[in-house]
C-alpha cells in the first residue's frame, strides 16, 4: 500500500493539473490534435498518427508508475 505522502503528493499534482486545464483550457490543443500528430487527408484515404500524444501520455505514465512503486 502506498503511504499516505506519496499519496497526498499524487492528488496535489493531479489537482494542479486539473486546475490549469480549467484556467487554459480553451487555448491548450487537446490530444489528438497536438503539433506533430502526424494526419493525412486524401480523397479516399485518411492516415492519423497521434506520435506527439503518444509520447505525452507516455511520460505522465512513467512519471506515474514512477511514484506509486514499491
Amino acid at each position: 500500500m502506498p503511504s499516505t505522502g506519496k499519496m497526498l503528493i499524487a492528488l496535489g499534482i493531479i489537482l494542479v493539473v486539473i486546475g490549469l486545464a480549467f484556467t487554459y483550457g480553451p487555448k491548450i490543443p487537446w490530444p489528438g490534435k497536438l503539433p506533430g500528430d502526424i494526419s493525412i487527408k486524401k480523397d479516399n484515404f485518411s492516415f492519423y498518427f497521434p506520435i506527439t500524444t503518444s509520447i505525452i501520455i507516455s511520460v505522465i505514465l512513467t512519471i506515474l508508475f514512477s511514484i506509486f512503486k514499491k
